[in-house]
């Protein structure tokens, strides 16, 4: 179950697709919805930054830290609108990554925008999170308009324990779908993860969880991520499970930079976890 979800809140131009991508989760398990801001930086490094410089500290960073209330305010309003019951904001004087970082470690899960190159946006945040955190992370991108997320699911499943974790945290989703598909791209390549039958004990294990489930094999030289895109297109996927890889550059370079793909491509939000 998600009893409290956290999503990131600023005046981004994608707030407003986060947003509905949390409160629909919200809704859908009665959950406590947290919106977490950020003033970007905390007093402390903020008067370290400026004390040589001829400007009035105080001043300047309370001019800096006006945005971060106002969107807060927004967010409550906002999330009302949209039906959830129970709202809390929270501001923390620090840089985005770690104000959410922090405020992940007491919710089930995480909401958040995918990574674009917008002037906007917190670079890499949900790469983030998912990485240094112990919590899933929901990516969302800005055209995601309310959509429901559990009607068509795929997962993508390589046997690793990233993909075993995304799937533990997707669950309470994965029991409410619709249809679920374990889609395995080039199944062969990580034989040593998958038994005899590859996807076969994942998929009995999820069936045994009430999941309506079917195994996807999918062959290709396309990268890993854009294969995984290209199934959940082709099945209509409203949410893409995957697990997410960032600490080894060399593993990274062999998946094809999956987690980078998925959480800056992908046009269906997409949940992970490391």
């Amino acid at each position: 179950m998600y009893n409290t979800i956290v999503v990131h809140v600023d005046d981004g131009s994608a707030r407003e697709s986060r947003l509905q991508a949390a409160a629909v989760l919200a809704n859908a398990f009665d959950a406590h919805l947290v919106g977490s801001a950020a003033t970007g930086m905390s007093w402390s490094s903020y008067a370290l930054l400026t004390g040589s410089m001829a400007v009035t500290p105080v001043d300047e960073f309370n001019a800096m830290c006006t945005s971060a209330p106002a969107s807060l305010r927004d967010f409550a309003e906002r999330a009302r609108q949209l039906g959830v019951a129970s709202v809390e904001e929270r501001l923390v004087e620090d840089d985005h990554r770690h104000a959410l970082l922090l405020q992940s470690r007491y919710a089930d899960l995480v909401v958040t925008s995918q990574d674009t190159k917008t002037q906007d946006a917190v670079r890499g945040l949900p790469q983030y999170v998912a990485l240094h955190g112990a919590r899933p992370v929901l990516a969302v991108p800005s055209s995601y308009a309310g959509e429901p997320l559990s009607d068509e699911v795929v997962v993508g499943w390589d046997g690793s324990l990233q993909a075993i974790r995304a799937v533990q945290a997707a669950l309470p989703l994965l029991v409410r779908a619709a249809s679920v598909r374990l889609a395995l791209v080039n199944a062969d390549t990580e034989s040593g993860l998958h038994g005899e039958e590859p996807g076969a004990d994942m998929a009995l294990y999820l069936a045994r969880h009430g999941v309506k489930v079917d195994v996807v094999k999918e062959k290709t030289t396309a990268p890993v991520g854009e294969a995984l895109i290209g199934i959940a297109g082709a099945y209509g996927a409203g949410l893409l499970v995957s697990g997410a890889f960032g600490h080894s550059r060399y593993r990274e370079f062999v998946l094809g930079g999956v987690t980078r793909v998925l959480l800056e491509r992908s046009p269906f939000p997409v949940l992970v976890a490391h």
